[in-house]
């Protein structure tokens, strides 16, 4: 997994609530089980007019809004179905950070798990981070647990471990591997029964 310390980028305001995951990514694109692929139907039904034609007024098609990895979004964001798809579908469109006002627990987790760093910000600070020119980038300093603004500065909460996990780049695999010379151990404990 991506460390995760500073991120310096533009941002695409998405300010609805209640974005669940099937709007996210569409029960028709679930059958890849690698966690690649899927960026390009992300928010499938809202960026598309018809078939991969798409739509010129949905901000995620607009030129100036290309190559952001941050996105500004409203409450309850990754609601719906447990799936984790809808993870893999914003790191792999590029996204690295979700600032919303809240997000549904497993949506929560699977982005903790994935790399996806999931702030929560109130309403007022959001619907400015959401008036910052698509040219104007925004700062997200896990680190110093602050976001940045040419303006502002916008302190954010997060768990301990959860930093711990996102700073220094590691899923619950890497995790369980800074253990293995206690699990050889117990293991080497274990009577043979052959």
């Amino acid at each position: 997994m991506e460390k995760i310390t500073t991120i310096n980028s533009t941002t695409i305001p998405l300010m609805n609530d209640n974005i669940d995951t099937d709007q996210l990514i569409p029960k028709q694109f679930l059958k890849n089980i690698l966690k690649t692929g899927f960026g390009k139907n992300l928010l499938y039904d809202w960026r598309y007019l018809e078939p991969n034609k798409p739509n010129p007024d949905f901000i995620l098609n607009h030129p100036e809004r290309q190559n952001a990895q941050i996105l500004i979004t409203g409450e309850n964001f990754g609601c719906g179905s447990s799936r984790e798809h809808a993870v893999w579908a914003l790191t792999d469109y590029g996204f690295k950070v979700i600032i919303a006002g809240g997000y549904s627990d497993i949506f929560y987790m699977n982005s903790t798990k994935n790399g996806l760093l999931a702030i929560t910000l109130p309403k007022e600070q959001r619907a400015a981070l959401a008036q910052i020119p698509a040219d104007q980038k925004i700062e997200v300093d896990l680190v110093n647990q602050v976001v940045k603004t040419d303006e502002h500065e916008y302190p954010f909460e997060i768990e301990s471990r959860i930093k711990h996990k996102l700073v220094n780049g590691l899923d619950d695999i890497a995790i369980t591997m800074n253990y293995m010379d206690q699990i050889e151990a117990f293991e080497k404990q274990i009577p043979d029964f052959n």
